[in-house]
């Protein structure tokens, strides 16, 4: 009798397991949220598939960031940048995938998703069109390493160090500390100044006039000993003078010099300038002003419409 009683207890207990908390959670599972309408064909999104994309979403996550870190922690600092860039172009790829994988695994068909989506998908490309471009110009970049970061480039005039080059922009440092975000496209239609590229040395120069009938050897002599005697300028290769010019006022030269850093040469070349200001009145040498000579003619007419008296 009370093996009876416990085996009704159990079926029953079964059954409420089975019949309750399980198509309980069957149900919320299979909950339809919203239908996708196509031509003859309906997608149902589920409770269930929301939960799976998510889940496998984060799964990916986390297994990304562990092959991330196990990657670059056998790089070098320079490369790990460049790595950490591409892989974020990577991850979205592999997400895509993924999720795709996903819903086509869970029994959505994919193809009359990526159907009903065509034109959605046609309309966002042609407005993400130069987001691509930056993006694809962003892997240019890392791949061929014309741009690192610390270069200093010349663009629309202006002049910046880079600080950082993500997958979309590339960022640097002007000269009155203000930062300039370029979109990567920029540095595959347009023209970039690089002075860093080759090597960290640039050749610099400060041009000056100077009077007529001054001493060309002296002014090229007190050149040369200004730009020796800054110690921002180096010592090798060594500085040199070019005598430039017979100008319309003036003896033309160019001092020409070397230096480490071409991001603060604005500042090199002020000091050079008082310098050689200095020396020039030190030594007597002028540094002239424009002149021109204006020669007026009257004509016969303008002096019989004079008055007399005039």
């Amino acid at each position: 009798m009370q093996k009876e009683e416990g085996s009704e207890t159990t079926e029953a207990l079964k059954d409420v397991v089975e019949e309750d908390i399980w198509g309980s959670i069957v149900d919320f599972w299979n909950f339809v949220l919203f239908p996708i309408e196509t031509e003859g064909n309906t997608v149902h999104i589920t409770i269930g598939n929301i939960l799976l994309v998510i889940f496998t979403f984060v799964l990916t996550s986390i297994v990304l960031r562990l092959i991330r870190s196990f990657i670059t922690n056998k790089l070098q600092e320079g490369d790990k940048l460049k790595f950490i860039s591409i892989f974020k172009f990577i991850k979205y790829f592999v997400y895509l995938v993924v999720i795709l994988i996903t819903l086509s695994s869970a029994g959505i068909n994919i193809t009359i998703l990526l159907t009903a989506s065509a034109a959605l998908f046609v309309g966002i490309g042609l407005a993400l069109q130069e987001f691509f471009q930056d993006i694809i110009g962003g892997v240019f970049i890392i791949l061929d390493k014309s741009l690192l970061v610390g270069d200093v480039i010349e663009m629309e005039g202006r002049v910046g160090r880079v600080f950082q080059i993500k997958l979309r922009t590339t960022r640097a440092l002007t000269r009155d500390d203000k930062v300039m975000i370029i979109p990567n496209h920029k540095f595959m239609s347009d023209v970039i100044f690089n002075y860093t590229q080759n090597h960290e040395t640039t050749r610099e120069f400060v041009s000056v006039g100077v009077a007529y009938g001054s001493d060309t050897k002296k002014v090229e002599e007190i050149l040369l000993n200004c730009a020796i005697e800054n110690k921002d300028v180096m010592e090798s290769p060594k500085p040199f003078v070019l005598f430039e010019a017979f100008g319309d006022s003036s003896l033309n030269f160019s001092l020409h010099f070397y230096v480490s850093d071409s991001f603060v040469d604005p500042k090199i070349k002020s000091q050079l300038r008082f310098k050689i200001d200095e020396e020039f009145r030190r030594n007597n040498i002028t540094i002239p002003f424009p002149q021109r000579d204006v020669h007026f003619y009257p004509t016969k007419n303008y002096t019989q419409n004079l008055p007399k008296n005039e």
